[in-house]
């Protein structure tokens, strides 16, 4: 099968200025079709009408929280139905908390890793298997750089935690998975310009931010889109359990 034979799923991306719809874009200008997840119904819908009429691909979009696995399975039962075999998947739904560790309650800890790992590990289980069957699979996670750094940009501790535990998530499932013609791979995005941190680039705080970045600019949504769809290439094959950093060199490890 070609590219144009299979279905990328995105989860999270019906945000209009999110990392996950302009991924959804990418991968569709690079020839896949595809499903965009969202808990937010109308966004998905809105995003899967976008891209299809601008990329000429065909468009799924349909509301599924990712923490409910029945919810994953119904979506997914719906694309079973109608789209191209699941070729990729991006794991980009998430959520974060700037709360301190002191401050941080037992409730929004388990929010946070229920969509961030738990989350991803319900589409994960389901999807993962029948790329194994077909000998080919794309995923890949977003993790963040507060993962690598232990915070200190917008996350808190259950956010970081969260994110590490996608790595850790990633690399495993890598060694398994690799034999069977499917890579798995994590993308580590360090400020970026989204409505998550667009109201936080402001004055003081945005000088601050851009001056630890060497490239003198926070990212854009593009910067991290293209380099997942350059992952999810088929001759991308050789590349898995790797962490891949879009910080503009804000953080070298």
């Amino acid at each position: 099968m070609s590219l144009s034979d299979k279905t990328a799923i995105v989860t999270g991306a019906g945000s209009a200025r999110g990392i996950g719809r302009a991924t959804a874009h990418a991968l569709a200008a690079a020839g896949w079709h595809i499903a965009v997840l969202d808990v937010n119904e109308a966004s998905a819908k809105d995003a899967a009408d976008e891209i299809a009429g601008r990329r000429g691909v065909r468009s799924f979009g349909i509301g599924c929280d990712v923490t409910d696995e029945t919810a994953v399975g119904a979506a997914l039962d719906v694309l079973g139905g109608s789209a191209p075999p699941v070729g990729a998947l991006v794991n980009n739904a998430g959520v974060t908390s700037p709360t301190r560790f002191l401050d941080v309650t037992g409730e929004e800890w388990d929010r946070i890793f229920a969509v961030n790992v738990r989350g991803a590990y319900n589409i994960t289980r389901q999807v993962a298997p029948t790329m194994a069957e077909r000998g080919f699979g794309r995923i890949v996670f977003l993790s963040s750089v507060s993962a690598e750094r232990g915070g200190g940009v917008f996350g808190g501790v259950a956010y970081s935690a969260a994110k590490a535990a996608q790595l850790g998530f990633a690399r495993a499932l890598a060694r398994e998975l690799g034999p069977h013609g499917v890579t798995v791979n994590s993308v580590a995005p360090g400020l970026i310009d989204t409505d998550i941190t667009g109201g936080a680039l402001d004055g003081e705080r945005k000088e601050e931010l851009l001056a630890g970045i060497p490239v003198g600019r926070n990212g854009t949504v593009a910067d991290v889109a293209d380099l997942i769809t350059y992952l999810c290439r088929e001759e991308s094959g050789y590349i898995t359990g790797a962490t891949y950093d879009v910080n503009g060199g804000s953080h070298i490890h």
